[in-house]
This record gives structure tokens, C-alpha cells and sequence, in this order.
């Protein structure tokens, strides 16, 4: 398994050689808000409720979860993940202008 981890880190060096510079923020951030949405039923699990039974309360926690869910989605991602925005960028460098790959 570390070896994986090694090889995605080492593949994250050299994508964006020949890309747009947006590309690598954009494939995290897409892939960020698919773990977000993954991660979405912990913030409906019970123990995570405040039993305090003030909605007030109860809207302040879930704009705090909310956040906590984004946050934790976008370390992920900036730390590898599912590997999602890895192969984005992969599929991309083929198709740069100068990389040598294929088009199709």
C-alpha cells in the first residue's frame, strides 16, 4: 500500500507539464465534492447529535458539520483520496498538445 501511495505522489509531480495550470485545482476540487457527498450521512448520525434539542442549536451544528464534511473532503483529496483527481489528470496529460499521446 505505501507503495501506491509512493507511485500516486510521484505522478502527481510530473501531471501538469504541458497542462492548463487550472486543471490539477479544478480535478481536487471535483473530486473533494464527491467525498463530501460520500461523507454527507455522518452528519445525520446519531452520535453526532448535540441532544440538546434547541434548533437553533441544531442549525448551528449543521452548518458546522457541513463545513467539517468540506474540509475533511478537500484534505482527502489533496492527499491522494480515491485517486479520482489523479486520473483526471492523467486522462488529460495523453491528451495535451506535445505529450506524445493518442488522441481518442
Amino acid at each position: 500500500m505505501v507503495a501506491g501511495v509512493a507511485g500516486m505522489n510521484a505522478a502527481q509531480g510530473t501531471a501538469g507539464a504541458g497542462m492548463d495550470p487550472r486543471l490539477k485545482p479544478a480535478a481536487h476540487e471535483f473530486e473533494a465534492s464527491l467525498m463530501k457527498e460520500l461523507l454527507e450521512p455522518l452528519q445525520h448520525d446519531p452520535l453526532f447529535e448535540s441532544g440538546a434539542g434547541d434548533e437553533s442549536a441544531d442549525g448551528s451544528d449543521n452548518a458546522l458539520m457541513s463545513y467539517g464534511s468540506e474540509a475533511l473532503a478537500r484534505a482527502i483529496s489533496d492527499r491522494g483520496g480515491f485517486g479520482i483527481a489523479d486520473r483526471i489528470l492523467a486522462h488529460f496529460e495523453k491528451k495535451a498538445p506535445g505529450s506524445g499521446g493518442s488522441e481518442g
